[in-house]
């Protein structure tokens, strides 16, 4: 286990030069946390596991993490102006961070275009509900080939984003079953964002062949790799000198 408190972070080497000046200026909003590592670090061409913890969890990675990633987004994130606007106020505030729906659309009149541009430089890849699906597969394999590395926050946050997280979507597992058809055996690494401890979680990778030996489907896969992130969740860290530090079992 490895503690990487690091300094200022490079952040994403593969953005645009408009967009990494964009994100010096939120450095002071999203503090670099600790990336705790239980084995080793990210390596290439991998799949990514995490809480989303609103938007701390994603911005921690694209602002502090050297690893070139893709993540995933819904893709009315990523498709314009109004979808953006109408997703932003009517999920992202009001079903899944519980604002008032009124207040969320007003505060969206401002916050949607600069999301908007801020979506265009994270080069995300779209994802969706239904047979365009086989895009965003198409996108990440491309990514994976290059040696990017695909993000995933498959939480079920129709109650919000909580620290116990209730379930688990299975696009991420049907991307490692296509990889792994083609001849890729990517590792997954399941993580944990930290919030209140400003601690990044990232447990030791598991390779998609290691998950099916057992014949396991999609569903218990998820299910597997669910409970370890909430698992990584409830652990324990000194990082500083004054708490426990807990070694944790594989998965």
């Amino acid at each position: 286990m490895t503690f990487d408190h690091g300094s200022k972070g490079g952040g994403q080497p593969n953005r645009k030069l408009w967009f990494k000046a964009l994100k010096k200026l939120m450095v002071g909003r999203y503090k670099r946390p600790v990336f705790i590592y239980l084995g080793e670090g990210f390596g290439e061409s991998s799949i990514i596991v995490s809480n989303h913890e609103g938007t701390d969890a994603p911005l921690s990675l694209e602002l502090y993490c050297d690893q070139p990633l893709r993540m995933w987004g819904a893709h009315e994130m990523n498709s314009g102006l109004v979808p953006m606007y109408k997703y932003q106020s009517e999920i992202y505030f009001h079903k899944r961070k519980h604002w008032n729906i009124h207040l969320a659309r007003t505060f969206c009149l401002i916050a949607s275009p600069l999301t908007n541009m801020f979506y265009k430089g994270l080069n995300l890849i779209s994802t969706y509900k239904d047979a365009r699906f086989k895009r965003t597969i198409r996108e990440s394999l491309e990514a994976l080939q290059q040696g990017e590395s695909v993000v995933v926050f498959p939480e079920k946050a129709e109650n919000g984003y909580l620290p116990e997280l209730e379930g688990f979507f299975l696009g991420f597992v049907v991307l490692a079953e296509v990889c792994y058809k083609k001849g890729m055996d990517v590792p997954i690494y399941v993580t944990y964002f930290k919030k209140k401890d400003l601690q990044y979680v990232v447990d030791a990778p598991i390779r998609y062949s290691e998950l099916m030996l057992d014949g396991a489907t999609r569903e218990e896969i998820a299910k597997r790799l669910l409970d370890r992130c909430n698992e990584l969740g409830r652990m324990k860290f000194d990082t500083d000198g004054t708490g426990e530090e807990r070694v944790p079992e594989a998965v």
